[in-house]
């Protein structure tokens, strides 16, 4: 994921291209690496917490599922909250929420209470901090805006290698417990990624449209008039759909492979295998759309992903060792990255600039169902 989402900004303010833009984009990559890779990391703890609840992984992947429901079904919320408030202060807000939701999980008794810590606070939180993040680098990138969010979306594979091993290690070494009170301390560095959002001030000659400019925006947060356009419509169909099975391979390899027979570290190296082709799949991906000649026809490239994508997903059905799971993980780390990198620029092709910003939010909306029932409907 980890596209660009459409924002005006303030009005008659020239995007820097570079300067403090850097530190905003290293920001965005932090937030997207938490974003994305936080809720399939989380899936190396699901052994212990089915063996201390007596559950099955159905019930674990709850937790996976509710993560990635909040971060997609808040996205009208966060549009709000950013227009109301500003960037900065609600991604502050978001660090504490994301942070506290897992240390307050640390000391959790029963499954239940997990899926509103772990689950719903810290989902929020990371929601809080994504949308603006992305709205952030959007207003400080134009022509360099391809490359700009080629490599923040490069954080989600980058922390979903760094973070699975880690989690295998603070599992081994402190138990789940201690391992969810670590990686809540880790994302307080949430909050110092939202200091690094510093606006852009628009000059004096615009502050008698900067109003006027500002609730021209909150409007199109509730333009419901996307629907009208049956690109639009089926787009959003067809993504839902997708999303249904998308994040079922990352949340279940783990546990499948260990399923198999084989250590958990073994296992837990899948996931990274995964990452690392994927962080080389967003940028590569990014920069083929982003040629002349290519972004025109960005459409069929995003449907061949999602062909290419599905048609991982029954091949890997078959992988019955740990040579076939490797093999998986390329080739759907290639698939995944590529579906990452492009669905929002074909949503951008399709309603254009000006309802970017309203249609993003609706289709997230739409696919938080699917990403909700998703992947407990493939572990039951």
């Amino acid at each position: 994921m980890g596209a660009v989402v459409a924002d005006d900004g303030p009005s008659g303010v020239k995007a820097p291209d570079g300067g403090w833009g850097w530190a905003v984009l290293f920001g965005c990559f932090i937030i997207t690496g938490f974003s994305y890779a936080f809720p399939k990391a989380v899936s190396v703890f699901f052994k212990e917490l089915i063996r201390e609840f007596g559950i099955g992984y159905s019930d674990t992947a709850w937790i996976s599922s509710i993560l990635l429901a909040m971060l997609y079904g808040t996205g009208p919320l966060c549009s709000v909250c950013v227009n109301r408030f500003g960037c900065r202060p609600v991604m502050l807000v978001g660090g504490l929420f994301a942070s506290m939701g897992m240390v307050i999980a640390s000391f959790c008794t029963s499954i239940i209470q997990i899926y509103l810590t772990a689950g719903v606070i810290t989902g929020l939180g990371l929601a809080l901090n994504f949308q603006p993040s992305l709205i952030m680098l959007n207003r400080y990138f134009d022509k360099r805006r391809p490359l700009a969010n080629g490599l923040s979306a490069a954080g989600s594979p980058v922390f979903l290698c760094a973070l699975s091993p880690l989690g295998q290690i603070l599992q081994h070494e402190y138990g789940w417990r201690g391992g969810f009170l670590i990686l809540g301390g880790m994302l307080l560095n949430c909050c110092v990624c939202g200091a690094l959002m510093r606006p852009l001030e628009p000059p004096k000659k615009s502050e008698a449209t900067k109003e006027p400019a500002e609730k021209k925006v909150k409007k199109k947060l509730l333009d419901f008039s996307v629907f009208k356009d049956g690109g639009f419509v089926i787009y959003t169909l067809a993504a839902s759909i997708m999303v249904l099975g998308l994040f079922v391979p990352p949340v279940f390899v783990v546990s499948y492979a260990k399923d198999l027979g084989y250590q958990d570290t073994k296992a837990a190296f899948l996931l990274t295998i995964l990452g690392f082709i994927d962080i080389f799949a967003r940028p590569i991906c990014g920069m083929v759309a982003g040629l002349k000649w290519v972004r025109p026809r960005c459409v069929y490239l995003f449907s061949f992903a999602m062909i290419f994508n599905g048609f991982t997903d029954l091949m890997g059905s078959m992988s019955v060792d740990y040579g076939g799971l490797v093999v998986f993980c390329i080739f759907f780390g290639i698939s995944y990255g590529m579906v990452g990198a492009l669905q929002f620029e074909v949503l951008m092709a399709i309603v254009g600039t000006q309802k970017f910003s309203s249609a993003i939010g609706l289709v997230l909306l739409a696919e938080a169902m699917a990403v909700l029932i998703g992947p407990p409907s493939a572990g039951k």
